[in-house]
């Protein structure tokens, strides 16, 4: 199954750095104004590298892909960053409260070098299509740094967690690096040498299929870029740095694991009209009407509706709709509708997820919007946050907001492991690893 191996990597040396100034959050949720921020915090902050800024005149010989290769460069001969000097796995620990709640977990896992393996192996599963344009992006960027710049988030079960017990044992010492990011979010990292304890990793995950949780762009840009690799050796070279990648693993059935809903926003959908939306999927779908005329009157058919949207969703394939007009809309799941037949070709994993049903129910049969135009960002867009896409509405900025529940990371799991490509954006795992970590350079 998976193999994983330890690895040197490269760190900023919080000596010359204060690290929580330098990281930054993974670079497809770094937003404008966050990377200005980024800029300002350090001249050595990884936004630098991560996600650098377009100039006048850039062009080949000079654009991001090529400063983010020099500032990397200028930094190693800084001493900015260094190589560790031992091969190690390395546990990783980050303390959150859960968004919305008091709730405080710790999420644990560990990061290593994984093997890459293509899809039809059936060591590595996805769950969720890809875009074009990110993975163009992170290509470039691999190509001219060769640099694995992002963690990978990857997830295995191990329901004894003996793996759990390894990496308390680890962090039983003090961390090589420490810091609170700007979302409140301690994160904690870990050098584990011990070759007996490594070698238990591995060999318990050598046991276990992978499943992407996050980072899908980054993981297939990985494959592309070992298969140019190959075809330019022109001969097998397992052992060769670009068929591993960088990964952060964690136990699904460990304590701390989150998973925020993704709400969808649709925009530019031609004729919209929420009543024939309503009356196409009313052969799916029994609706409830949360009116509202005031603001102190909204407040509470807001509160209303958030409850039953979560407290139906427990028992009730659940989903919100908001289109302005002075109402929240809560939809479910009519018990007449045999799933198997009204979306026939589709497996039965994924159609005990919400947000399949949101893509092939409402968004296609219910507006029209096809596939295509979802995989080329067009009508749809993403917001994880929910009064900000309620927001979306009441500004102009969309026509519609879909609002879901979360999933459960045993329903992703499942249909990712019988083969199941989800709709993108399908799960938001919370919180977001950072980049600037560790890095794996492939040439050393």
């Amino acid at each position: 199954m998976a193999e994983i191996f330890p690895f040197r990597a490269w760190r900023y040396d919080p000596k010359r750095v204060r690290l929580a100034g330098a990281v930054t959050q993974p670079y497809d949720k770094i937003t404008p104004d966050m990377q200005q921020r980024y800029l300002a915090a350090s001249r050595y902050n990884f936004i630098r590298v991560e996600k650098g800024v377009a100039e006048p005149g850039d062009g080949e010989g000079n654009n991001v892909y090529t400063r983010a290769r020099a500032t990397l460069e200028d930094w190693i001969r800084e001493r900015v960053m260094a190589r560790d000097t031992e091969p190690a796995i390395y546990p990783y620990f980050q303390r959150y409260t859960v968004p919305g709640t008091q709730q405080r977990r710790t999420r644990k896992g560990f990061i290593a070098l994984g093997r890459l393996e293509d899809y039809d192996a059936k060591v590595i599963f996805r769950h969720e299509r890809t875009l074009p344009a990110p993975r163009a992006d992170r290509l470039e960027l691999l190509r001219q740094t060769r640099t694995q710049t992002g963690l990978l988030f990857l997830v295995y079960s191990d329901p004894e967690r003996v793996s759990d017990r390894i990496l308390a044992e680890a962090a039983e010492r003090d961390p090589v690096a420490e810091l609170t990011d700007e979302n409140g979010v301690g994160h904690r990292l870990w050098a584990l040498t011990d070759g007996e304890k490594i070698a238990a990793l591995a060999a318990l995950l050598g046991q276990k299929p992978l499943m992407i949780a996050d980072g899908h762009h980054r993981y297939e840009t990985a494959l592309a870029f070992r298969d140019e690799c190959r075809r330019a050796a022109g001969a097998a070279a397992p052992d060769a740095p670009y068929e591993k990648a960088m990964m952060a693993l964690f136990n699904t059935e460990s304590e701390g694991l989150t998973i925020l809903p993704t709400h969808r926003l649709l925009a530019g959908v031609p004729g919209f009209d929420f009543q024939q939306f309503r009356r196409r999927i009313e052969p799916f779908f029994e609706w409830y009407g949360y009116p509202f005329s005031g603001p102190e009157e909204r407040e509470t058919a807001l509160a209303e509706f958030r409850h039953d949207l979560e407290g139906r969703g427990r028992t009730r394939r659940a989903i919100g709709a908001y289109a302005g007009g002075g109402a929240f809309y809560l939809f479910l799941l009519r018990g007449s509708v045999d799933l198997d037949r009204t979306l026939s070709g589709v497996e039965p994993e994924a159609l005990r997820l919400d947000v399949v049903l949101l893509h092939r129910l409402m968004i296609e049969r219910g507006l029209g919007v096809t596939q295509e135009q979802v995989s080329a960002e067009s009508r749809v867009a993403y917001e994880r946050e929910f009064e900000a896409a309620l927001g979306a509405v009441d500004s102009g900025r969309a026509q519609l907001a879909l609002l879901l529940n979360p999933p459960q990371i045993q329903q992703i799991a499942a249909a990712a492991f019988a083969g199941c490509v989800l709709p993108e954006k399908s799960t938001d795992f919370y919180p977001k690893l950072l980049s600037g970590l560790a890095l794996y350079r492939l040439d050393g």
